[in-house]
């Protein structure tokens, strides 16, 4: 079984269509025949259910695609890996949280990519969980997330805190002066889920249980955009915030009767890179 094997396994399980897979591998369609019964034949499997027009994954195949789909990505990172080792010095392969990426690495990773251009960054920005999953099958070699991993083959420590702040647009000029725990059940807030800990939930008990939010987004950085020019509400870090409250475009809002809990981000890496992640964010 080889990789050209699995991609093309892999192109039929989306497209759901042989003549499609054959167009989107520039292959014959018998190409794409002969690749699954081969695999098929291998494993003693059928993956695939055949009807008229399409197929579908059989509870085998969807199995067989979570495998696939790591084979590959991980056959493909190891090839980039060993590329780039003839053209750089160092290879580093970073995952983030988003909203940890824009208020605390960005910066970091811009200085020491000019001041070091014989090293070779790779950024991949993703939910904690994800990250953390390609961490351990070594698709990246550092995190940085909102829960820790304690596992022996790794450090995790803590790496910065954030406070969490409410904002809107600007030019809202309601609550101007502060707002309570009360008085925020009338305002048009938008939940951001960023934060896996203890944090999201905190802000999910502020409100009545099962209440539901106009716009629910898992992403902070894309929740801003619905805040400008408009009445709405969310909490977001401090640190990732201070960028758009100095451009004049959003303004915190002081809490009167209550307080929010400290979001806690963490660094995570395998020890084999241990030197070059300290020389670089620590």
């Amino acid at each position: 079984m080889d990789i050209e094997a699995l991609k093309t396994f892999m192109v039929l399980a989306n497209t759901k269509n042989y003549t499609r897979a054959a167009s989107q591998l520039f292959v014959a369609q018998s190409t794409v025949t002969n690749r699954i019964i081969e695999i098929e034949k291998e494993l003693g499997i059928s993956l695939f259910r055949r009807t008229n027009r399409k197929v579908e994954l059989t509870r085998e195949g969807e199995k067989f695609r979570i495998y696939a789909r790591k084979v590959i990505e991980l056959t493909e990172a190891s090839l980039a890996e060993i590329s780039s080792s003839t053209r750089f010095d160092n290879h580093l392969r970073i995952g983030s949280a988003d909203s940890i990426y824009e208020g605390h690495l960005a910066p970091i990773i811009l200085k020491y990519q000019r001041e070091n251009p014989r090293d070779s960054l790779k950024i991949s920005i993703g939910l904690t969980g994800n990250l953390l999953e390609q961490l351990q099958a070594d698709l990246l070699d550092v995190v940085f997330t909102y829960l820790p991993l304690k596992k022996s083959a790794y450090h995790s420590e803590l790496y910065k805190q954030d406070k969490l702040i409410l904002v809107t647009d600007i030019n809202n000029e309601k609550h101007k002066n502060g707002i309570t725990e009360q008085q925020l059940m009338g305002v048009n807030y938008l939940m951001c889920n960023f934060a896996l800990q203890e944090v999201g939930q905190y802000i999910r008990k502020l409100f009545p249980k099962f209440y539901q939010f106009e716009l629910e987004i898992d992403d902070c950085m894309k929740i801003v955009p619905f805040l400008l020019g408009q009445d709405n509400y969310t909490f977001l870090p401090k640190d990732m915030a201070e960028h758009y409250i100095s451009q004049g475009k959003l303004r915190e809002i002081p809490l009167l009767d209550f307080e929010t809990p400290v979001i806690n981000s963490y660094i995570i890496y395998k020890k084999s890179v241990g030197e070059m992640c300290r020389r670089i964010f620590m």
